[in-house]
Formats: C-alpha cells, sequence, structure tokens
C-alpha cells in the first residue's frame, strides 16, 4: 500500500501527510524517482526528512532538516487555500463510491450507533488539493455505497457537484489504495472502479469486499509488487526497525 502511494506522487509534487503510510509513502517517492517532492505535516512542518515513520503529525523526528517549521495556519490557510498543494493523503471509518469520506459518526448524525473523531485537517485537505489519494481497509462496512456522513467531500453526489458547492476546479479523489486493490474514478461518472488487483486477490473477491457495483476496467491488471529499489528503502533507510509492523493488526498488510 505504501508503493501503491508513492508512485502516485510526481517530481515536485507538494503532499500533505499524517502518519503511517502515507509519511512511508512520501518517503518512498522521495528516496526513489521524486527527490524533489516535498513531505508538509498539518502541523506545519515543511519539506520534513525524517529517518524513522512519524509517531503523530508533531512528532520530533519531523523536524531535522526540515525548511520550515511553521503552524496548523500555515498548512490550512497559506498553502492550501492558496493552491500550492498538489497531493493530499486521506483516509477514513467509511469511504463510499464517489470518494466521500465520513469520520463524523456511523448511522444517524442524531441518534448515532458511534461518534467518530471528526474532521481534523481533512475536510480541507480534501476540498482544496489538487489530487486525494485515500488509504482504507477493504471491507464492505469501509467501503459503503454511501457514507452515512459527508465529513470530507469527495465528487459528493457524481459529476459537477464539487463545483456546484463551490470547490476549485481541479481538485478530487484521484485513487483509493486498499488492502485489496487500486480504485481508480471515472472522468465522466465520477465513480469509483477497480483498476488493479495486488497479488493474492481475486476480482471476485474485491467485488465482494466492496458496498456498491463495483466496475471492472477494460485493462484492469495485477498491481505491481514493490521493486527492489523500493524495499531496500523501506528496510535500509526509512523503516530498518520495522515500525510499520503495526499496521499489520489493522489488517492493512
Amino acid at each position: 500500500m505504501a508503493c501503491c502511494g508513492a508512485r502516485e506522487i510526481a517530481d515536485g509534487d507538494v503532499v500533505v501527510v499524517g502518519t503511517g503510510f502515507p509519511t512511508m509513502s512520501a518517503n518512498i517517492a522521495k528516496y526513489t524517482h521524486a527527490p524533489r517532492a516535498v513531505m508538509m505535516q498539518e502541523s506545519g512542518v515543511y519539506d520534513a526528512r525524517p529517518r524513522r515513520p512519524a509517531l503523530s503529525v508533531g512528532d520530533a523526528c519531523l523536524n531535522p532538516g526540515a525548511a520550515m517549521i511553521g503552524g496548523l495556519t500555515d498548512v490550512m490557510g497559506m498553502f492550501l487555500q492558496g493552491g500550492w498543494v498538489d497531493v493530499g493523503f486521506l483516509s477514513g471509518s467509511q469511504v463510499d463510491r464517489f470518494g466521500n469520506l465520513n469520520t463524523t459518526c456511523i448511522g444517524p448524525y442524531d441518534r448515532p450507533k458511534n461518534r467518530l473523531p471528526g474532521s481534523g485537517g481533512a475536510n480541507p485537505i480534501g476540498a482544496l488539493a489538487k489530487r486525494c489519494l485515500i488509504i482504507v481497509q477493504h471491507d464492505p462496512k469501509r467501503l459503503p455505497a454511501r457514507v452515512d456522513f459527508i465529513t470530507t467531500p469527495g465528487y459528493i453526489d457524481g459529476p459537477g457537484a464539487r463545483e456546484k458547492w463551490g470547490l476549485p476546479l481541479g481538485t478530487g479523489p484521484h485513487v483509493i489504495i486498499t488492502n485489496k486493490a487500486v480504485l481508480r474514478f471515472d472522468p465522466d461518472t465520477k465513480e469509483a472502479y477497480l483498476a488493479s488487483y495486488h497479488p493474492g486477490s481475486t476480482i471476485d473477491e474485491i467485488r465482494a469486499a466492496t458496498g456498491w457495483d463495483l466496475r471492472v476496467a477494460d485493462d484492469v491488471h495485477e498491481t505491481e509488487p514493490p521493486g527492489a529499489e523500493e524495499l531496500k528503502t523501506i528496510r535500509e533507510v526509512l523503516d530498518p526497525n520495522r515500525m510499520i509492523r503495526i499496521y499489520e493488526g489493522k489488517g492493512y498488510i
């Protein structure tokens, strides 16, 4: 999953990341094909160069060597609202077929089964970043046809919806990366479809684990496994102590 995210980052991109896989993805990209990509945390650290996975957006490992240590308003105000952010990483308890994210509640808002943490920085990232990369575990509860609450807008209810609500042109979800597959968005319908399946997963298994009638691309293919350079970067440079293993118990690895 981290390598799939890295491959979506181009050289020179400004990338807003959180912790875990997003930070790993951005750093894999910087050490391989995108050395001029700039990683930025919600906390305001700009062009961070951590030598281990950050445990939070305020982890002290992000500070040494960073170009700037600012604040939340610098990221959300100056960079996002100024249109400077190319890529934003997002995740949520629910992600639907239009790339909307729910981190607010499960069930009706006024009678929720579970109350969730809320938006944090996800809403402005989803609203203003040029390309949003969504990372989520692949199961029907996580990928329903429609989220219970739109915390962070994707394509809302289809073509033209983002523009209707005043969101900038050329922004929105770009890809959903799961532990089973890569889903991309149809440029006409704005609905996510199956673009590739990870080694060990099958198309039927993935469709059964998706909460809507998932369309399969004509050129669907197996996801390219991590290459030798990517694996060396992870194992020897970014995470020699294998801290990323904390995600194994959550079903991501």
